[in-house]
């Protein structure tokens, strides 16, 4: 197994065409998906012909972004997943911080520990610029991760949904922090 980032909790490593049934599993559970299409889930099929490939795709590109499974250390087990890649694909100096946790590992800290490492490893090994993470703006959860992996709000996006899910109609938003800022904030250079 190749781990891409080790936290005091976690591992994190490269999906695999194994993991097509726990990410179904993950994206089966309504609550994970309430803030991403209104609690619908993704067929097993849909992850298997287009999510999981998609996410493969990932690990050709040089760079090192990309999705990562997490998993628990103490148990093995899959946790979800996160991912670190550059918004536009010839741009690997500003990227995109998401995270997908089954919902018995919310609110322990696995996504903030998760997102801060990822960043950290973006900032000083990856050449990482700029990290940006967006989500609904209802969402306060997510919206607390990102504030505690230190990303500040940058602007509240309306955008036009073909099926809008409940909340919609107030936007998302968009938290960013610069290498720059990270380093001040963290006492790093």
């Amino acid at each position: 197994m190749e781990i891409f980032l080790e936290t005091e909790r976690m591992l994190l490593r490269r999906l695999l065409p194994a993991d097509a049934e726990n990410l179904a599993e993950l994206d089966s559970d309504p609550e994970v998906m309430r803030y991403l299409t209104g609690g619908r889930p993704t067929p097993l099929e849909v992850v298997k012909s287009e999510t999981l490939p998609k996410m493969l795709a990932y690990y050709q590109r040089p760079g090192g972004l990309g999705y990562w499974a997490a998993i628990e250390k103490s148990t093995g087990q899959f946790m979800g997943w996160f991912e670190f890649r550059p918004r536009q694909a010839d741009d690997p100096t500003e990227v995109e911080l998401g995270y997908r946790l089954r919902r018995q590992f919310w609110g322990k800290g696995y996504a903030t520990e998760g997102s801060r490492a990822l960043i950290r490893k973006g900032f000083t090994e990856l050449g990482v610029r700029y990290v940006y993470a967006t989500t609904m703006t209802v969402n306060q959860a997510s919206r607390r991760v990102m504030e505690k992996a230190g990303l500040k709000l940058v602007r509240i996006i309306h955008q036009s949904w073909p099926d809008p899910i409940p909340g919609a109609e107030l936007g998302d938003v968009e938290y960013g922090l610069s290498r720059n800022e990270w380093e001040q904030s963290s006492g790093l250079p």
